[in-house]
């Protein structure tokens, strides 16, 4: 293996500033962003939002924190958010709708945590003292337990319709939105229209070190600001952060396409492996199978790990692997052909 680096699929949150990017963060001009004087962090959140068709944007250390601002924003303590049982919003942030905003979560049991209308209408809560209101529908795209699987764009439109007909607030975790962009030949502004509030990430697909942005009207935003200072994620000069993500914007979202035939291209060997009982559907970055008894995910990641690459065990026996910016062809060939060994 001739890499200066490790082979590393644990996650897209790995990658490192390509050197453009790193030079688009030492020439930024910055102020101190909770004063609202850094240009940089400014044009960052002013671009995002005309990106989506949002009025405002709310430029944040990470998408756990735009979600969680999300749902104090749209809720009050006592209410209850709808949301897939495999959400990031409720598996992965650290009981923080309940710390924060003191809701409780409805889980309804998905499609590889994509959930329906259909479903959403018939888990909202009944007027009744003794049931939570039902204030807010998370949605997840793409979903990651769900092997980054994408919603479909109507199904997300009647979820739209429907939440506006009851009065229901809409957010999106669009921590890897850009993902299901590409791959679905689909335009932001189609999402944005949708939704009430959007979580979009920079430190995944988009390569940025640091940083995830929440979207919506001036209203949402003014009252996000709030939020975030209380939350401690009030940051000063933001602009070097937020000039990796304007770099981002403008080189690494068509690139999202060799993520995916990175991704295709460990699926389809995957697929055939006699170690491995059943892989889900790969649509973007993210591949997730499950090993045949009696393998085990500790002893396939140690395996991979001894020959310089990681996994993500995410199971007793199943693993995840994600593509992103710094996986290249040789590495997935390399890839391939360790996979080839096992079991060794």
């Amino acid at each position: 293996m001739n890499f200066l680096t490790r082979v590393d699929f644990r996650s897209d949150t790995v990658t490192r500033p390509t050197p453009g990017m790193m030079e688009a963060m030492m020439q930024a001009e910055v102020g101190d962003d909770v004063w609202g004087e850094d240009p940089t962090v400014i044009a960052l959140e002013e671009q995002m939002a005309a990106l989506f068709g949002k009025e405002a944007g709310l430029f944040c250390p990470s998408g756990t924190m735009t979600n969680q601002i999300a749902v104090k924003i749209h809720t009050q303590p006592g209410d209850e958010v709808i949301c897939s049982e495999l959400a990031h919003v409720y598996q992965y942030e650290a009981g923080g709708m309940a710390f924060h905003s003191g809701v409780q979560a409805h889980l309804i049991p998905g499609n590889r945590g994509m959930i329906t209308a259909e479903q959403i209408r018939d888990a909202i809560q009944p007027d009744d003292i003794h049931k939570p209101p039902s204030r807010l529908v998370c949605i997840e795209n793409t979903v990651n337990r769900g092997g980054g699987c994408c919603y479909d764009l109507d199904e997300l439109k009647r979820i739209s319709d429907l939440c506006r007909e009851r009065g229901l607030s809409l957010h999106l975790d669009g921590a890897r939105l850009f993902h299901a962009l590409i791959a679905r030949n689909e335009q932001p502004e189609q999402y944005g229209i949708l939704f009430d509030t959007l979580s979009i990430c920079l430190s995944k697909g988009l390569g940025c070190p640091v940083g995830s942005v929440l979207l919506g009207s001036r209203a949402l935003i003014q009252k996000a600001r709030r939020v975030r200072k209380l939350m401690g994620g009030g940051m000063r000069q933001a602009g070097f952060l937020s000039a990796a993500g304007l770099y981002a914007l403008a080189h690494h979202i068509d690139r999202l396409a060799e993520d995916h035939a990175h991704a295709k291209k460990l699926a389809s060997a995957l697929i055939h492996h006699p170690a491995v009982e059943s892989l889900l559907p790969v649509e973007t970055n993210i591949v997730i199978f499950e090993l045949k008894p009696p393998y085990s995910a500790r002893a396939f990641a140690d395996f991979m790990r001894e020959h310089g690459i990681l996994v993500h065990p995410i199971g007793p026996r199943s693993i995840r692997m994600v593509t992103h910016l710094d996986i290249h062809p040789p590495m997935v060939e390399y890839t391939l052909q360790v996979l080839n060994r096992f079991p060794d």
